[in-house]
């Protein structure tokens, strides 16, 4: 029997996993999902064996790590199963604290890794974003303003939003990208002090008739605040952040492929490059593979030990706190402290 990754859940994301262990060189790759019309897809697409069963998977496959990239909802009885047969597991963006302290006493108890994902840690600009800022080249921050927007029929153009995840309360497309985007932000700035938060459905979107499709938070760091704006109501895809700091501004739109720099000193604008690679047919331009590829090759690093991975499920779950904190916010007309 081969050692193999299984990606489990054969959606948009799973065959996007495949592709990204194609792109790092693994062929010891199959597949599990509920559905036999997305086993038999990603076969032909990707020459792997799929399992409709996933008991199958493990009678003809060592198994050495899983890819969960099923809806949020469902994570947690993988996760489960990871921690019960010792396989170290790689989870997509979390939106639903399901267990969340059960699951990270027994990962921590069975040492078995649970790596969620951290996508935008990986991006080009926010790595150098990170630099800046850490270097603090940009002197004493007084105020991060982020917005984050796209339009939730566009993610999946081949179906209609009713058919999956993003449709439902729970899992609504504006409510997940929160935690996506706080993820590389508290990897920069780690926990805010205070949260502030509005979110309500604003516009009519064909099958998404229950959830909130609108964000809106203040993050109080105590010396600086960060605004972010998150919602799947932008016609154009985009990412706009502003950062003021008292030496020099920083702003970046992901249209560009650089970011710029004001020096009030030499009242001028510096712009700074970075390099990405294509996205995949079907996806906005600016979805880049080379931040997914990337973040596959950080979770073979960490279960070959040779590197951690930059996210935990303790730090995933803190993350979700502050989503259920801004919602909070907004029901009790309250701030909320972490």
């Amino acid at each position: 029997m081969k050692d193999q990754f299984l990606v489990i859940g054969l959606g948009s994301m799973g065959k996007r996993r495949i592709r990204n262990l194609i792109a790092l060189g693994f062929e010891n790759v199959v597949g599990h999902d509920v559905r036999q019309d997305r086993c038999n897809e990603a076969s032909a697409k990707y020459s792997i064996e799929t399992f409709v069963d996933i008991n199958l998977a493990f009678t003809s496959n060592e198994v050495k790590a899983f890819i969960i990239s099923v809806p949020p909802d469902q994570h947690c009885g993988y996760m489960n199963l990871s921690i019960e047969k010792k396989i170290p597991a790689f989870i997509e963006a979390s939106v639903v604290d399901t267990n969340f302290d059960e699951l990270i006493e027994l990962s921590i108890k069975s040492n078995v890794l649970l790596a969620p994902s951290c996508t935008l840690h990986f991006h080009p600009a926010i790595k150098k974003i990170s630099e800046i800022v850490n270097k603090s080249e940009l002197g004493k921050i007084s105020n991060f303003l982020y917005h984050s927007g796209q339009y939730l029929p566009d993610w999946h153009s081949y179906e209609k939003v009713s058919d999956y995840y993003v449709s439902k309360k729970e899992t609504g497309g504006g409510r997940e990208i929160v935690p996506f985007e706080l993820t590389w932000i508290t990897s920069l700035l780690g926990f805010p002090q205070r949260v502030l938060g509005l979110n309500k459905k604003t516009i009519e979107i064909e099958g998404a008739e229950t959830i909130d499709d609108t964000y809106n938070l203040l993050l109080d760091y105590g010396d600086f605040i960060f605004n972010l704006s998150v919602d799947v109501v932008s016609r154009f895809a985009t990412r706009r952040l502003v950062i003021n700091g008292d030496k020099k501004q920083l702003t970046w739109n992901w249209e560009d492929d650089f970011i710029r720099l004001y020096d009030p000193k030499k009242e001028e604008w510096e712009q700074i490059g970075y390099e990405t690679i294509s996205a995949e047919d079907g996806y906005n331009k600016n979805i880049t593979e080379q931040m997914y590829i990337e973040e596959m090759d950080a979770f073979v690093q960490a279960i070959s030990n040779q590197s951690d991975f930059p996210n935990s499920v303790e730090k995933d779950h803190k993350v979700l706190k502050i989503l259920y904190a801004a919602e909070k916010s907004d029901l009790e007309n309250t701030i909320q402290f972490l």
